[in-house]
Order: C-alpha cells, then structure tokens, then sequence
C-alpha cells in the first residue's frame, strides 16, 4: 500500500483526512509534537524518517490576529515549512497536495474570486499563506494546491462550534453580517482531496496548480451563524435562544488586530469541471455536519 504522509494530522481537515484517505493507502498524520514545522531542518528529517509516497500538508499557522505582531513564526510555518515539503516532493518525485486559504485575494467586489485572479492580502496571514504557495509551485510545479474558505468541522476551534457554545448560555448573539463567503466543513475538503489524489495517482493530466475548494452559494457570517441555530434546534438540540437572537452588526462594531475579507466567494467551476464533481450548497455541508455531530441522520 502507498505511504501517504499527512501533516497536521490532529488538525480538523487533517483528522478527516486521515479517514477519508485509508482506502488509498498506508495514511500517518504528523503532528505539531511530532515535529516544529518552523524548524527546518528536523521537518526535513522527519520527511526523510517516513519517505512518503504522497505527502499532504495540512497544517499551517492560522491565529489570524496574532500573525500580525508575529510574523516571523507565520512565514515560517505557512511559507519556509511548505516550501521545504515542496522540494522534498519535487526532489523524490513524490505528489504533493498543499491547502491554501481566501485571505490571498484582497476581498473585495462581490463576485466570487477565481483562481487567475491577482493575489492582494491585506493580512500578515494572508501574506505568509500565499508566500507558501508560490514557494511550493515554485519548488514542484507539479503540487496541487486546494485553496478553501470559511472552513468548519465537528472537532477543533471553528466558527460553527463557538456559535453553539456561546447560544447554549447566552440570550443573544451579534454577528458581523458584511462580510461573504462560503462555509465548507473540513469533511467535504477531506472527500475532494481523496478524489483529486485517485485522479493525480492515476496521473490524469491538469491537476496541478491552485483550484478552488468550497461549497457552492454565499452567506454572511451572521447569515451562517443564523442557520446553525436554526438547524441544531431543528435537531433538539437545547439552546437559550433562537435563530431571532442573532443580531447583524458591521465589521466596524467588532474590531480586530488584521483585516478580514468582506468577499470570501470562491469560484469552484474549475475543480467541478476537472474532477467531475459538483460541490454541495453550504446549508447542505452544515445539515451533514451538524447530523453527523449527534449520530445520526440528516
């Protein structure tokens, strides 16, 4: 069976990777105890240790705020690690699949950004994420880069979980509602790259470069926030308030240290047209998700 390396395997898409690949090989995740990836050279150590046949980098350094008074640990975990893995794939001929974020475009119009159009980040994050990923085509031309947005799932710390914590104590909630995008959990991403690597396997020609990874239609956090509500109350799921406790409010009511993207949208006709897929609509990924929470059915 094929070695597959996953690094970031404790993360949420990680931990669904791990699942979701078992039937295309051997699958190990690798762990942020099991290597500093802002230490080059134990991760190239550690690359050499397992000799992967496919390696996946899940991980990346995401605390969007703090990145920007700690940049140096950003570039070294989002931009030098990627491209370290890069280059140990492009050297061993090794696949590669490396995950990539929304915050490289600049976020604004609001029409869903496509994978040619120029990268302007308006973050540290942001920057350290696309300086990765132009390390990795750079080093391996070869790479398959799945760019996402809004990403959520039913472990870790994501946007989905906060919302129901905070709505089973809380008698109202506010939401920023200007700002867009495409909620997509980390099982769909997981089910995507399992289908995107049987076709790169098989070498089928075009996977390579940057493609578009996120459910179809739009919403506004509130908007999401709002339907999360909506659907685990559906499901019995005791909560102080309802989905008309969520209030919008304006990015400018909840300030933060690094900007965000007022347009997350994300063209996803690229990566349907290449795999043969269709993307589910976001209210379809959280019914799945949020069934999936509690065991049972949607």
């Amino acid at each position: 069976m094929r070695r597959i390396l996953v690094i970031g395997g404790a993360g949420q898409v990680g931990h669904e990777l791990l699942k979701t690949l078992a039937p295309l090989g051997e699958v190990t995740g690798m762990t942020r105890a099991d290597v500093d990836l802002a230490d080059g050279p134990a991760l190239t150590a550690a690359l050499q240790r397992h000799d992967p046949e496919v390696l996946i980098n899940a991980a990346a350094y995401t605390a969007v705020d703090k990145a920007e008074t700690d940049a140096a640990a950003a570039f070294a975990v989002n931009a030098r690690a990627p491209q370290l893995m890069a280059e140990w794939a492009a050297r061993h001929g090794r696949p590669l699949i490396h995950y990539s974020t929304d915050y490289v475009y600049g976020g604004t119009g609001d029409m869903p950004q496509r994978e040619d159009q120029p990268p302007a980040p308006a973050s540290v994050y942001g920057q350290s994420k696309l300086a990765g990923d132009q390390a990795v085509l750079a080093a391996c031309p070869q790479a398959l880069i799945l760019r996402t947005s809004w990403v959520y799932g039913a472990r870790g710390r994501n946007f989905m979980l906060t919302m129901l914590a905070l709505a089973e104590q809380r008698p109202e909630l506010r939401v920023v509602a200007d700002q867009y995008g495409a909620p997509t959990p980390a099982w769909l991403i997981a089910q995507v790259s399992a289908v995107a690597l049987r076709d790169k396997l098989a070498d089928r020609p075009g996977l390579a470069g940057v493609f578009h990874l996120a459910c179809r239609g739009e919403t506004s956090w509130h908007g999401f926030a709002r339907e999360i509500i909506r659907c685990a109350a559906a499901r019995g799921q005791a909560l102080a308030l309802d989905e008309g406790q969520v209030k919008a409010i304006a990015t400018s009511e909840y300030p933060a240290p690094a900007p965000r993207p007022a347009n997350s949208r994300l063209a996803v006709g690229l990566i349907e047209q290449t795999l043969g897929l269709r993307m589910p609509d976001w209210q379809t990924g959280l019914g799945i998700t949020l069934a999936e929470m509690q065991g049972g059915t949607q």
